[in-house]
Formats: structure tokens, C-alpha cells, sequence
């Protein structure tokens, strides 16, 4: 199998079975859709995928898997290294079968790198890991940086205020009287419709937009203040609850990775 092209931003997600490059901040894809399975991997930097059950975001330790048939579309936090897998639709039996994001374990990060920095030296190379991949793969994904999107109008109009502004310090009631719903019907939408509180939802917009900001080089104090936490601390405290490390470790391992 021959060496993919690297994306570009021109055609970034060209049918080749791999493919990697960098993409600036800020760089969107549309809305579409493949007849095979995707793997998506920011080496460094960050990425979102969203896709009718929601959005994830991936920072270097997540990687995003798309079956084949979802309409998906993604957006570029900082300057990535994007990476992109094909994988054919017989070998996705053993994945799950809806949109996921899955944490990268030390091998897999291993795996996914050789498969689009290295030449197949030997017949059958890539599809030794590639089934490496799936290996690691047919673990839980991660949920805590899955943000699900409501299609009731009144939840849609509160999320609708707190995407535009995460670091929103209104109470569900005071959003509620924007929206026309009392705090306890929008509460229950919460969890009947979200699976989740409002709480968590909002914690886990926040760390999106968090994860976008240290990705793009800014501070952790300044990261907490755009995007709503009181101090630093309740910050840290939510970011390593959510993503498994301390900003500021985000921060670091990302330029370490970069370099």
C-alpha cells in the first residue's frame, strides 16, 4: 500500500486510506459524510467533531472514530497535526457503532503515528497495525468530553445563550425566563434528553472551550476567567476531573509533543 498524501487545507480529507498535515487555527470542514469508518487524531493541538449525537473534542490524548454513514463535520483549536485513518467497513464489526472519542493509550498513540510517518517496509505492515489500532480501540470510549445537543426548543435556546457565552454565570431559573420554561421543566430536559445536569453540561461546554484556549497558548488563570470559573483552582479541579490531567500538564505535554 502506497504512502497517503498529506491533507491540506485546500482538501484535507482527500479518499486515501491515510493522510496527515497541519491545519491552522480555526480551520473548518462541512458537514459530510464517508462509506467507510474515520479515525481522526490531533498529534498536537485539538480538534472538535460534531455529528447529530452531539460534539467531542480531542485534544493529543483522545482520538475521534466516526462509522461509516454519519454526518460529521470538524473545527481546528490551534495549529494541529491532524492525522486521518480510513477504516474499511468490514473491520468495523468490533467498534462501536455510533460516533465516540476514545482516550489514547501510550501503544495506540504509537501505532497511529507509524501508520502515517512510516514507509511499509515489509507486505502487510500497515494492516498488522492497523489491527493493532482496533485492538485498542475496542475499549469503552471516553465519554466526559461528549457534549449531547438538545433538540427540544426551550433546552436548544438555553444551550443556544451558554454556547455563545460559556462563561455565562446565569442560573438555570434566570436562563429559563429567557427561554420560557421554569427551572424545573428545564432541569428534567437536562437529564430525559441530555442524559446529564445542567451542571455538567455547562462544565463540560466550558472545558471545550477551555481545551481550545490552552491549545491556542493562553494562561491557565486567563483560560479560567473566559470561561466562567471564580478562581484557578475550581478550574483545575474540573479540567483534571474532566480530560485525566492538569492544565497546566496539558500544556506541557502538548509542547512537548509540538517540539
Amino acid at each position: 500500500m502506497a504512502s497517503s498524501p498529506s491533507p491540506s487545507p485546500s482538501d484535507p480529507e482527500a479518499t486515501t486510506p491515510r493522510g496527515k498535515g497541519w491545519l491552522p487555527h480555526g480551520f473548518q470542514l462541512e458537514p459530510h459524510a464517508h462509506s467507510e469508518g474515520q479515525l481522526v487524531y490531533a498529534a498536537a493541538g485539538a480538534l472538535a467533531t460534531t455529528t447529530e449525537r452531539g460534539t467531542w473534542v480531542a485534544p493529543f490524548n483522545r482520538v475521534t472514530w466516526t462509522p461509516p454513514g454519519f454526518d460529521h463535520s470538524h473545527r481546528i483549536y490551534g495549529s494541529t497535526d491532524v492525522r486521518l485513518f480510513a477504516i474499511p467497513a468490514e473491520l468495523t464489526g468490533d467498534l462501536v457503532a455510533h460516533p465516540s472519542v476514545f482516550a489514547v493509550t501510550p501503544l495506540l498513540r504509537e501505532a497511529l503515528l507509524a501508520l502515517t510517518d512510516r514507509r511499509e517496509v515489509r507486505p502487510g505492515a500497515y494492516e498488522r497495525l492497523l489491527a493493532v489500532v482496533i485492538d485498542e480501540l475496542t475499549e469503552t470510549p471516553e465519554q466526559s468530553l461528549h457534549l449531547p445537543e438538545p433538540r427540544d426548543d426551550r433546552l436548544r435556546a438555553v444551550t443556544d445563550l451558554l454556547h455563545a457565552d460559556p462563561g455565562r454565570t446565569a442560573t438555570l431559573t434566570e436562563l429559563g425566563r429567557t427561554a420560557g420554561a421554569s427551572e424545573r421543566t428545564l432541569s428534567r430536559l437536562f437529564h430525559t434528553e441530555l442524559g446529564m445536569s445542567f451542571h455538567r453540561w455547562r462544565t463540560t461546554l466550558r472545558i471545550h472551550h477551555a481545551l481550545a484556549h490552552l491549545t491556542n497558548g493562553m494562561s491557565v488563570t486567563d483560560t479560567a476567567t473566559e470561561c466562567g470559573w471564580s478562581n484557578p483552582s475550581s478550574f483545575i479541579d474540573a479540567f483534571t476531573t474532566v480530560v485525566g490531567q492538569t492544565p497546566g500538564r496539558y500544556q506541557a505535554d502538548l509542547a512537548a509533543f509540538r517540539h
